[in-house]
């Protein structure tokens, strides 16, 4: 499950198998909610009398999702470090003294549902997608009746956490078809199926208490709350209205004890169901980029600009040459519509930018200086999520970031330091000119030399041994023929913010 508001909303992976029984024969080629079957079943208007009869219809469909991966186990520190036996436990037949990878098995347990007679099933991103240190082995399908089968990935959208995955059998198998949210309301009655907490298959009945809530996430964090219980384990399950209609994906709770407290999530099918048909057809999901950091013009700042109060989102930064800042948009603007829709905290910016495709000009109405006016923009297509960790903001002060995956590690165990590619914009940030290369430093172990020696994040390695740096390869190098020279040190040129660049000789350990 995940955590939302900065509460605990817990992934909802955790033994989780939505089951969906059946009045249909395992080959049947009609949908489990096809609405001829679904109007035998429930009254156009409320709930019926009991689930039973809408639960053994659609659960066949809903299965039980586990996956085994192969993780990396981070290296503890060498308590003999220092001493004569510093390396005599790490030595190895071929002279080679490097600690070797370590590995653990893990797993991960979730919902899912098919869509299709073929065997093709929707389930969340966040079920099969294992994290930078895993490795993804293994995905089993479970079926109500208990019989297992081997499935592929097919396709993984992580920025709308949904995933595709491709049954490997010659069988039919029952599905369900996604329904229309947009025809959702608060009070509609609505269950969900789901294995929560490995507990096998589990029917669960509310309302839908809100539509489309936003929780102050990214372009995709839009929901249909429901009160229905969700727990570990319902992560890629289906919800549910009268109909047999799948109108959400469960997704996520809002939880201070990583329980059900009645607030759960789901992905709603208007959103899911195009992304689910381009994973499925082998599509890349393309989505609107207009390279600006936002925030909602609250209370304070709408007092501040003279603005009406929750009207538009107030622009932070423009990113250089993207495409708010070649339509004119400038920081302290306040969008306040895109393409003739309003920006609402419904409704946010990022979620409309997102859903319009790349190279599409629109017009965006703005607020500067407390005037209305109108540009036009070229959307252009949105970065890969690694793009857009190098191109943020670079903050001296915040925590240190995870180790780049393209460090093989060098640089941390022998000079103490973590190092990134120094960027354009990171380079903005530090006060260096875009003509700059090295490297930034992230973080600075404080019982290396070089915290004694006054290296501290935000310096700039410009060089090392009088080699220059741009790259982490580059110093990783520069280390390994000093230490093949038998040196003890190398010479970096650091440059820091405000000052002129300097040499500070930094001992290898």
């Amino acid at each position: 499950m995940r955590y939302v508001y900065g509460l605990t909303t817990a992934l909802l992976v955790g033994g989780a198998s939505l089951s969906l029984a059946t009045g249909y024969p395992a080959g049947a080629q009609v949908a489990q909610n096809d609405d001829a079957a679904m109007q035998q079943i429930v009254p156009r208007q409320g709930a019926p009398a009991s689930f039973a009869d809408l639960t053994a219809q659609l659960q066949p469909a809903v299965v039980n999702i586990s996956t085994r991966q192969r993780i990396e186990v981070r290296q503890q520190g060498n308590p003999f470090a220092g001493t004569p036996f510093e390396n005599f436990f790490n030595r190895r037949g071929d002279g080679n003294n490097q600690q070797q990878p370590q590995f653990r098995e893990g797993q991960s347990l979730g919902s899912g549902f098919i869509i299709s007679a073929d065997g093709y099933v929707v389930t969340n991103n966040h079920v099969v997608a294992p994290d930078n240190r895993a490795t993804l082995e293994e995905i089993t399908v479970t079926m109500p009746d208990g019989t297992e089968y081997e499935a592929e990935l097919i396709g993984a959208d992580p920025a709308s956490d949904l995933a595709v995955l491709k049954i490997s059998s010659g069988r039919d198998f029952p599905f369900v078809q996604f329904g229309d949210s947009e025809d959702a309301r608060v009070g509609d009655w609505v269950i969900a199926i789901g294995n929560p907490f490995g507990l096998g298959g589990t029917v669960t009945s509310g309302i839908v208490s809100s539509v489309l809530r936003n929780t102050g996430g990214g372009a995709y964090d839009r929901y249909i709350q429901t009160d229905a219980s969700i727990n570990r384990g319902n992560s890629g399950g289906p919800l549910f209205d009268m109909r047999g209609n799948v109108i959400g994906v469960n997704n996520a709770i809002i939880s201070p004890n990583g329980g059900s407290v009645g607030i759960g999530f789901a992905i709603p099918a208007e959103i899911a169901a195009p992304i689910v048909a381009q994973l499925r057809d082998g599509e890349e999901i393309e989505r609107g980029f207009l390279g600006v950091s936002i925030v909602p013009v609250n209370d304070d700042l709408a007092d501040s600009l003279g603005l009406p109060k929750n009207r538009g989102e107030f622009v932070q930064v423009v990113q250089p040459d993207g495409a708010a800042e070649r339509a004119g948009i400038k920081p302290g603007d306040v969008v306040t519509a895109i393409n003739g829709q309003p920006v609402t905290t419904e409704q946010t910016l990022s979620f409309l930018v997102a859903n319009i495709t790349p190279g599409t000009r629109i017009p965006i109405d703005l607020i500067r200086d407390g005037e209305e006016l109108r540009v036009t923009a070229t959307i252009a297509k949105r970065p890969s999520d690694e793009e857009l960790r190098r191109q943020q903001m670079f903050d001296p002060d915040a925590e240190p970031e995870e180790v780049p995956e393209e460090s093989d590690g060098t640089i941390e165990e022998k000079l103490g330091l973590q190092v990134m590619t120094l960027t354009p914009q990171i380079a903005r940030q530090l006060g260096a000119g875009e003509d700059v290369t090295g490297l930034v430093i992230g973080a600075v172990d404080q019982n290396a030399d070089a915290a004694r020696k006054g290296l501290r994040r935000g310096d700039i390695i410009l060089s090392a041994n009088y080699q220059e740096t741009s790259a982490i390869a580059d110093l990783e190098a520069v280390v390994a023929d000093a230490e093949a020279n038998g040196r003890e040190a190398v010479l970096l040129r650091i440059q820091r913010r405000g000052g002129a660049p300097g040499y500070f000789p930094v001992r290898l350990r």
